[in-house]
């Protein structure tokens, strides 16, 4: 109970701060703008979920006066040497002065621009591109924002709205389903869940450190890579006496996995078992279990809802007996 009030608490700092967006509207941000983001990140260097968190963000996911006037995405102000378009708006103060674009586009690469070529972010393209909350940190550090929640949000976004595939597929270590529009309106489905690449690196899931490992891997080899104990190792993946050879491919968690899950729900795909969703989706199987009324031995049936941060209003049916 205590980490659920937590989790909300912080919620309701992250998204209600004056600037709280639905997520169809988030959905539909992301959708419109993600090549956009990836493409200024391949250009620039500038973190592609960054971009997008910052733009959802600063313009309440595409809604907000301030972009519907001016097209400016991130709240940039006119600043000195600047020669294009400009609008009124009551920011900090009242009626100061924002830049004006005449396309979203011009938006986004002016702020690619913009971050690049000022020396108080250059610190910033030092880091791991994939470091998204040394970026969030480190704009909020540098004053991109007078909130001083602001890393706080962006990072929440990220990890909320999965934004930081959009970077790996920048940097080429993710490629996503050609066949949808939107992985991430998509991410719920079967179908786009079973089409997930995993990056070669670790990466997370659900903010704990995880590596795709190939079937004939030995456990004790990726225990010696990552120094990690190899007991240690077996009890984040809840494997038990586990062979030391893997029979296939699968994710390995070198961080305890959570007791919440990060999305609401998991659908549940043909043949997949408990232990398979508690990995894919980085929550330990027994909370999995205790949050959907499950007993030991007893699998979901393909297309149930899985409820992975609230408990399940009821149980969900079982394989075999539905």
């Amino acid at each position: 109970m205590n980490t659920r009030i937590t989790s909300l608490c912080f919620l309701m700092i992250a998204f209600n701060t004056g600037r709280a967006q639905s997520s169809e509207d988030v959905l539909n941000y992301i959708n419109a703008f993600k090549d956009i983001a990836i493409s200024e990140m391949q250009r620039t260097g500038v973190p592609a979920s960054i971009t997008l968190a910052q733009g959802i963000h600063e313009t309440l996911a595409g809604t907000s006066e301030l972009v519907r006037r001016s097209n400016n995405h991130f709240g940039i102000k006119c600043k000195e040497g600047w020669t294009g378009p400009v609008v009124y708006h009551d920011d900090d103060s009242r009626g100061e002065c924002f830049r004006g674009y005449n396309s979203s586009l011009d938006s986004y690469r002016d702020h690619s621009d913009f971050l690049k070529n000022s020396a108080r972010y250059s610190f910033l393209f030092k880091l791991d591109p994939a470091d998204f909350e040394g970026w969030a940190n480190g704009l909020s550090k540098a004053g991109y924002a007078t909130n001083r929640k602001y890393a706080e949000i962006i990072i929440k976004l990220i990890e909320v709205y999965n934004l930081q595939q959009y970077s790996l597929v920048a940097m080429g270590k993710l490629k996503l389903p050609e066949d949808t529009d939107s992985y991430a309106s998509q991410k719920d489905s079967p179908i786009a869940a079973a089409q997930i690449s995993y990056p070669l690196d670790p990466f997370f899931i659900n903010r704990s450190k995880v590596v795709f490992v190939r079937g004939g891997t030995s456990l004790l080899s990726v225990s010696d890579h990552y120094e990690i104990p190899l007991f240690r190792l077996l009890d984040f993946n809840e494997m038990g006496n586990q062979e030391d050879i893997l029979e296939k491919d699968q994710l390995l968690f070198l961080q305890r996995k959570r007791r919440l899950g990060e999305r609401a729900y998991h659908i549940v795909l043909r043949g997949e078992k408990i232990y398979d969703i508690g990995q894919a989706e980085g929550i330990r199987g027994e909370s999995l279990m205790a949050l959907n009324q499950l007993s030991k031995g007893e699998e979901p049936a393909a297309g149930e809802k899985l409820y992975l941060q609230y408990p399940a209003p009821a149980k969900p049916l079982i394989d075999g007996k539905n």
